[in-house]
């Protein structure tokens, strides 16, 4: 499965997609980036002159990037035949330290902690184009897929 068969499995489009490619994915890991629209709902008035991407879309972005697009990966691997991808986030425990204007790409790394029984939980990192930290933390959830018979 390449890169591009694994965004085309995502369960979300635009403008709910926060995905842009991923980089390198293999059993242990995947990293992948995505640039934030200045154009995008939601920096209209989160903070007034000083717009700022909300931490619940970081969050949103580093799963998908960081669990739901490994767990396509993962699902794969196995073996799993897979028409449609639903997605459970059953956790997620994240740290920020800087902020992410509009405009600005970003990179999300994730380690798989483990993946057993269709749950998924790694620990996920996100950087700047500066190698900043931008926000880390840990993020779990349950894949399910349906198959057409």
């Amino acid at each position: 499965m390449n890169f591009k068969e694994i965004i085309a499995k995502l369960p979300y489009e635009k403008p709910f997609l926060f995905v842009d490619e991923i980089i390198e994915i293999n059993e242990n890991g995947i990293s992948g980036t995505f640039t934030f629209d200045a154009s995008s709902d939601f920096y209209k008035g989160h903070f007034k002159n000083n717009p700022v991407t909300p931490g619940v879309i970081l969050i949103e972005t580093m799963a998908q990037i960081g669990l739901v697009s490994f767990g396509i990966y993962l699902m794969n691997e196995s073996g799993e035949k897979m028409d449609e991808i639903q997605i459970a986030l059953s956790s997620s425990e994240i740290d920020f330290f800087k902020p992410v204007f509009p405009n600005e790409k970003v990179i999300v790394k994730s380690q798989k902690e483990y993946f057993r029984f269709n749950k998924l939980k790694c620990k996920v990192e996100m950087f700047n184009l500066k190698d900043e930290l931008v926000c880390r933390g840990k993020i779990a959830g349950m894949i399910a897929v349906k198959t057409s018979r």
